[in-house]
């Protein structure tokens, strides 16, 4: 289940484990103009985790979900002359 909500500066979605006996705690993304932020509550230390990623990284990590094992770079586009 997951949950999404629009702010003034960031779109804000809620992953909820929802699977058998090792539930996770819930997991906020929130997705600000220059990066995105995840969160995470480690009941270990009952500290909230949090891990900022660029967009260039963001897309890094969509482009990666699909590919195979390996090293890979993603080329922007060439300007146009």
């Amino acid at each position: 289940m997951f949950s999404i909500e629009h702010d003034f500066d960031a779109t804000v979605i809620t992953l909820v484990d929802e699977g058998s006996p090792h539930l996770q705690e819930d997991v906020t993304i929130q997705a600000f103009e220059d990066c995105v932020t995840i969160e995470q509550l480690d009941p270990r230390t009952d500290r909230v985790q949090r891990i900022t990623l660029s967009q260039a990284q963001l897309s890094d990590l969509a482009a990666a979900m699909n590919l195979p094992e390996g090293v890979y770079r993603v080329r922007k586009p060439a300007k146009p002359r």
